[in-house]
């Protein structure tokens, strides 16, 4: 058999190079940029998302949001939906509800029986009718506002009435 040997080099052979300073200060100024970078971006993608939807008001106040996708809430009006079981379309308005209210559930009341309150008309493609919406539910939903003012949604999520019901009086449920 072969036999197998190792020896270990002469450490005094070996030329150790000092670090150069220009290459040390090139390296820091690199990661602080890096840094910096870093803590700048997620300072702007925390501020972008620090808000979940926009409201009624908010949206047709702004001509810019015109055909930018956008997430919108509202409250729906229940005697506006119409579903159409063989194409699968959901038309619905939904009315203007406050971005911060302590009390959800009179919200949603108030902006339903509210006539003076911006109402916005929606058209959702390629959806089942969900069970949730009724009259007086939060709608949230994701798409963009078409230029002839009706809001054209490719995702519904609906927060359920009832469970809200208890503090608005004269509610049927």
């Amino acid at each position: 058999m072969a036999e197998l040997s190792w020896e270990k080099p002469d450490q005094s052979k070996i030329r150790h190079t000092p670090v150069n300073k220009t290459k040390r200060i090139q390296f820091l100024i690199g990661g602080g940029l890096l840094l910096v970078a870093v803590v700048y971006l997620i300072m702007i993608s925390t501020a972008s998302g620090a808000r979940y939807f926009i409201t009624i008001d908010e949206l047709l106040s702004n001509p810019e949001y015109v055909g930018q996708p956008v997430r919108l809430t509202g409250a729906v009006v229940g005697e506006s939906i119409v579903y159409d079981p063989q194409n699968l379309i959901i038309d619905f308005t939904i009315a203007h509800i406050p971005a911060e209210t302590p009390d959800l559930a009179l919200a949603l009341h108030q902006a339903v029986k509210n006539p003076d309150a911006a109402r916005l008309s929606v058209h959702i493609v390629g959806e089942v009718k969900p069970d949730l919406l009724e009259n007086e539910a939060q709608a949230i939903l994701s798409g963009e506002l078409g230029s002839d003012g009706i809001f054209y949604a490719n995702e519904l999520l609906l927060k359920c009435p009832s469970r809200y019901g208890e503090s608005v009086p004269d509610q049927a449920m």
